[in-house]
């Protein structure tokens, strides 16, 4: 991919180009089957930024129209792990899933969050940098749409996010969107004890898992 510099970032990033479908619109199955999806370009540039392994396959894809952004996760996990106590979203942290992390600047004050399980549950949080939780926060659920499935050897999540919302948090900006990718890979669960290792499209400057850092973000550019 092509790197260029973000107008709120001193260094290069990664970036990500959005297929543009104009008044088109896929349907969500949670399986990632839409033949539209056919019309996105498949990243699956991810690593363990704090393993010495290499990670489960993870392919991000993201298409928008007019009033939606969409966004398809597809894993490869061959043991995959769900907490459910009281089936309450923080249940989330303590189970695989994918996540994306959305800012209006560097600044990260603030920036939100969507962790989404393989059950199709999501932990969604609005921060303050750093690590400053408001899970009170959710995201507008009539511009969130959320859809999964299990597969024998993985899942999928698919995503819509209205524009609407985006641009009402400053997200969205110059068809620009700056954003973190990343998953949790759930390698055992006991209880609500579970062991995760990291995965991420952008490899943070940290020397300890952290993607609540500015690091983190590459930026997303919506084709016109």
């Amino acid at each position: 991919m092509a790197s260029l510099t973000s107008h709120s970032a001193s260094a290069n990033v990664k970036t990500y180009a959005v297929g543009n479908i104009q008044n088109l619109e896929p349907v969500l199955s949670g399986k990632g089957d839409d033949p539209l999806w056919k019309n996105a370009m498949p990243l699956s540039d991810f690593s363990y930024p704090w393993e010495n392994d290499v990670p489960p396959l993870t392919t991000f894809k993201a298409l928008h129209n007019t009033d939606w952004l969409f966004l398809l996760y597809a894993t490869t996990d061959e043991n995959i792990n769900i907490y459910v106590n009281k089936n309450e979203k923080e249940e989330v942290n303590a189970s695989d899933r994918v996540e994306i992390f959305l800012r209006a600047d560097d600044r990260l004050d603030p920036y939100y969050g969507l962790e989404i399980d393989p059950s199709g549950r999501v932990m969604d949080f609005r921060v303050s940098y750093h690590r400053k939780f408001d899970w009170n926060w959710t995201w507008p659920r009539e511009d969130l749409r959320i859809k999964s499935s299990i597969q024998p050897i993985g899942y999928t999540v698919e995503i819509a996010i209205s524009k609407r919302s985006l641009s009402t948090l400053g997200l969205l900006k110059d068809n620009r969107i700056e954003a973190g990718l990343y998953r949790g890979n759930c390698v055992s669960l006991t209880g609500s004890d579970a062991l995760l290792k990291w995965i991420s499209w952008v490899r943070p400057d940290s020397e300890t898992p952290d993607f609540h850092v500015p690091s983190s973000f590459g930026l997303l550019i919506l084709e016109e």
